[in-house]
């Protein structure tokens, strides 16, 4: 079955989150996703006010920006998160955005050889291991966690370029890919990330988390297509979606079709309705997703 999430963009004030986890819970939403974007909300305080204020909600964060973060403290806030609540967590890290990076003096100049250190010691340290290891970016001395989390908590990279799809299917545990990504996008990244898994020798499963333009109710296709144009994205057909739930259900069959274990549903901006589209993704469109 195709995992069905919605995304809190942090274009809304935090103080909204807490009625709209509920909401999302109380409704069997499968995930709700939460960015970490600069400079808005922190993703892991968010995560864990919305898993506190839940019973069963899935929770991910999409995703933290390596060069904002010690790969330790990541290891402690992850696996503190996955042993208050269990199974209910899902962290992604990647490059993020680099101007961004630059702007608080964290931009790496290899954004690719930072994540292969960084998702390297990070699993290592959530698996329980002492991480002795002194790359370019990332040097630990012996480091190893009190407090790790049950094996197998799964480590995803949020990624885009072939090169760090491939690092993704080699070093991750499952990758996430943004709301500019078409069925065939997802396609072409499931086959890099599949090089990079027999490059690595890699048979356990790999989870492809795919972000949806969606927009529904009055004035639906004049916001989807103000969005795309707005993120400097191409208009080709298949990216995103404008319309009633069957057309919502259509759109996430295609990614799955083209790959995607999760499909997670990205509100616009301007998005009038926030409550009103939770409600949407989790009692009109996820009965129509198998």
């Amino acid at each position: 079955m195709t995992v069905l999430g919605a995304v809190f963009r942090p274009q809304l004030p935090p103080e909204r989150l807490r009625a709209l986890a509920r909401l999302a819970d109380d409704a069997r939403l499968d995930e709700l996703w939460l960015w970490e974007d600069c400079f808005l909300e922190g993703g892991i305080s968010t995560a864990a006010a919305a898993l506190a204020w839940t019973e069963r909600l899935r929770v991910g964060v999409g995703l933290l920006p390596v060069p904002l973060r010690n790969v330790a403290l990541t290891a402690m806030e992850a696996a503190t998160l996955h042993r208050l609540f269990p199974g209910r967590a899902v962290l992604a890290v990647g490059h993020g955005v680099q101007d961004w990076m630059g702007q608080v003096g964290a931009r790496a100049e290899s954004p690719v050889t930072l994540l292969r250190e960084y998702l390297a010691a990070l699993r290592a340290l959530l698996g329980g291991e002492r991480v002795t290891t002194d790359g370019r970016y990332v040097k630990l001395d012996g480091v190893a966690l009190d407090w790790p989390p049950a094996p197998g908590v799964p480590v995803l990279a949020g990624v885009t370029g072939p090169r760090s799809l491939r690092l993704s299917g080699e070093a991750a545990d499952g990758t996430v890919l943004t709301a500019a990504t078409a069925p065939d996008g997802v396609r072409r990244a499931r086959l890099l990330i599949d090089e990079g898994r027999a490059a690595a020798g890699r048979t356990d499963p790999h989870r492809i988390v795919v972000n949806l333009h969606t927009a529904t109710g009055p004035g639906a296709a004049a916001r989807l297509r103000a969005e795309i144009e707005a993120n400097g994205e191409d208009t080709v057909p298949e990216h995103g979606v404008a319309g009633d739930a069957s057309a919502v259900a259509e759109a996430v069959r295609r990614l799955a079709d083209a790959g995607a274990d999760t499909v997670v549903l990205q509100p616009t901006a301007d998005e009038p309705d926030p409550e009103g589209f939770l409600r949407f993704a989790a009692t009109e469109v996820r009965p129509l997703v198998s």
